[in-house]
């Protein structure tokens, strides 16, 4: 046999017993690298390699937090298939893609640091990177579920959204692409505790500490009965039936946003005669009815419905909004013209810009009253100190 086949040979031996420990070798690495994260730990149960198409697929990855007393895991996602984003490969940029399949996050909030699990200690960037070194330029989520534990303290509230869709792509703007709002952000989900769906469109720049973005967001059709804990504890009332739906579009950038809430209620009924079951307070009594008088005279009758809109705007410190345009709104949909549950399309990145510009001019103006009310206190000082002297100086003569 000639030299070169036996080094051929051996070469391919060595990448076939490369390639079967490969896998051991890479669990290994990602074991050792989750169970160290400072108060949450992580493993995974096994890795599959995908040489041909530059991937690996991750099953079973569970990070849990340690001491805690939440039973499920913060993290557990059954398969993780990281790789390169070969259409970007062929633009010139080594850039990777990840896809997350029926994850579920699994969130509490407590002010007892066991029963909290927020994964706010966790330095996401820092694992991501050890996942896949590579930058990403697109990340996927097919089937999760988000629980929110205790979202609302007071009243014990949880938050659930499942058949979570996630799509975020150009995270690296590889398409060169000359808009501020370069990655095309979708999601949507059920709201199965409250009744409805959710759905999420956003255009942003995720390469900023605070990404720019503009976004419209859409909550459908939660049915009001399911927020009764919520309405006993702030409102002193509770509903018999009824949905709310909450649209809301919203534009930032540079930390400065723009937009809008819209809450729409139909069909909503709050006062009930009799409530069989529930021994109701006189002040609940009185209260509801109140409340049922108020929303017969400011619902638009035509389409049995109570809704606003209510602009808010700020910073991300700092968020203002005002009393009177949400009074107006009500008065508006109930006598002039309905709101829809749609988007009203009047808020644009542009309008976020503009935001930020008149911010700055405002500060600019204040500077300069500043600057001139300094001068003007100088010049009354100087005058003052001249006034005083020319007195000495009188003083003197008469002597």
């Amino acid at each position: 046999m000639k030299r070169s086949t036996k080094i051929v040979l051996a070469l391919v031996v060595l990448l076939i017993v490369a390639r079967l420990l490969l896998p051991y070798i890479v669990l290994r690495y990602l074991n050792k690298m989750l169970a160290d994260m400072g108060s949450y730990t992580g493993h995974v149960e096994d890795v599959n390699i995908a040489l041909i198409r530059g991937a690996y697929q991750i099953e079973d990855l569970r990070i849990r937090k340690i001491n805690g007393k939440i039973k499920e895991p913060f993290l557990y996602i059954p398969k993780t298939d990281l790789s390169v984003e070969w259409e970007s490969l062929f633009k010139g940029s080594l850039v990777g893609e990840v896809e997350c399949y029926q994850p579920e996050l699994n969130f509490s909030f407590s002010d007892s640091e066991q029963a909290s699990q927020t994964g706010e200690e966790l330095d996401w960037t820092k694992l991501v990177k050890d996942l896949l070194p590579i930058q990403i330029n697109r990340f996927a989520v097919y089937g999760g579920k988000v629980d929110l534990l205790n979202l609302f303290e007071a009243t014990k509230t949880n938050l659930s959204l499942e058949k979570v869709a996630v799509d975020i792509r150009n995270i690296r703007n590889v398409e060169d692409n000359q808009s501020r709002l370069p990655s095309p952000v979708t999601a949507s989900g059920d709201v199965p505790g409250w009744g409805g769906t959710m759905k999420f469109q956003a255009g942003m720049n995720l390469l900023k500490v605070f990404p720019d973005f503009n976004y419209n967001l859409s909550f459908n059709n939660l049915q009001l009965v399911k927020l009764n804990d919520l309405a006993r504890e702030y409102g002193n009332v509770d509903f018999e039936k009824g949905t709310v739906s909450v649209i809301s579009e919203m534009a930032m950038y540079d930390g400065k946003f723009v937009g809008y809430f819209k809450p729409l209620t139909k069909d909503m009924k709050i006062f009930k005669f009799k409530e069989p079951g529930e021994k109701r307070t006189v002040g609940r009594f009185f209260t509801e009815l109140l409340a049922e008088g108020g929303q017969a005279i400011l619902k638009n009758h035509k389409l049995d419905q109570v809704a606003t809109r209510i602009p808010i705007q700020g910073t991300v410190e700092n968020t203002e909004t005002e009393v009177w345009p949400i009074i107006i709104g009500v008065l508006r949909n109930a006598y002039v013209k309905a709101f829809t549950a749609e988007f009203d399309n009047t808020v644009t990145f542009k309008d976020a810009v503009q935001n930020l510009k008149q911010d700055y001019k405002e500060k600019r103006a204040e500077k300069k009253a500043e600057r001139k009310e300094r001068r003007e206190a100088r010049k009354e000082e100087r005058q003052q100190k001249r006034e005083a002297r020319k007195e000495a100086r009188k003083k003197e003569k008469d002597r």
